[in-house]
């Protein structure tokens, strides 16, 4: 350390890019992002906006990330593998009604970006995103300040109190929304992404950061017209927004 320097380590998440690149960056220089600090993405990097490979690749430039995955990244997984093999006698038998199901669904959320975006690299990088993806936590539990949290996607589904964290299925963590209304843990804070807080019933500041009940809800509805990018820095407690300047949502 330089003499007289003074260097902040800090903890910071953010959660639901859903491929607004432009807002991730941004955010990154509003935040000041340094080599030193930390930064937890709460899961649905991919779909619905235009960039999500390219914010992707950002990321695994980051050793200082770490991404966790949502609902999205789950329905691409099922689907990119095939997707991108080679067309062959063999892969096209592996075409069967469980697929198509699954790429349905994944397109009706909004994965046609990810698929449009990927499907212009080549093979090599294709197959390192597709494992890049498949490594990413799925919740993380750490102590900042004296102050625990749990970063999770989406909530504890089928919540019990006599439950430990890998009792819930991976369904209860990643698609399932939280009860913002029931405190899970007196002694941790539970942060999440997945239900964007313009949604969230008798929230005073609908699309800005939620807290009640150990709970913090920081998807601000990165794809909304009126939504922002959000980041919540663990160890102050501050709050950061980058606003969405297209007129319409990308959803």
């Amino acid at each position: 350390m330089i003499k007289g320097q003074v260097i902040f380590i800090a903890v910071y998440v953010i959660a639901d890019i859903h491929g607004k690149y432009d807002l991730f960056m941004k955010m990154l220089e509003k935040i000041k992002f340094q080599d030193t600090d930390t930064l937890y993405i709460l899961g649905d990097i991919l779909d619905r906006g235009p960039n999500p490979i390219q914010v992707l690749r950002k990321l695994m430039e980051m050793p200082n990330a770490i991404p966790i995955v949502g609902n999205h990244e789950l329905m691409a997984v099922k689907c990119l593998d095939l997707l991108c093999e080679e067309i062959t006698t063999e892969s096209i038998k592996r075409l069967d009604h469980s697929f198509v199901e699954n790429l349905l669904i994944w397109q009706e959320n909004g994965g046609y970006s990810t698929i449009e975006e990927l499907r212009r690299c080549d093979a090599q990088t294709k197959n390192d995103l597709i494992e890049y993806i498949k490594e990413f936590s799925i919740y993380e539990t750490l102590t900042v300040n004296g102050k625990k949290y749990l970063l999770v996607h989406a909530g504890l589904g089928n919540f019990s109190p006599q439950k430990d964290i890998e009792e819930y299925s991976l369904h209860d963590l990643v698609w399932e929304r939280a009860d913002y209304e029931k405190c899970y843990f007196e002694d941790m804070y539970v942060v999440s992404g997945h239900t964007p807080t313009q949604l969230i019933e008798k929230n005073p500041r609908p699309g800005f950061i939620y807290q009640k009940n150990h709970h913090i809800a920081i998807d601000c509805g990165a794809c909304f017209p009126d939504g922002r990018l959000a980041a919540f820095c663990l160890d102050t407690g501050e709050e950061f927004y980058v606003e969405n300047t297209k007129d319409k949502e990308d959803y």
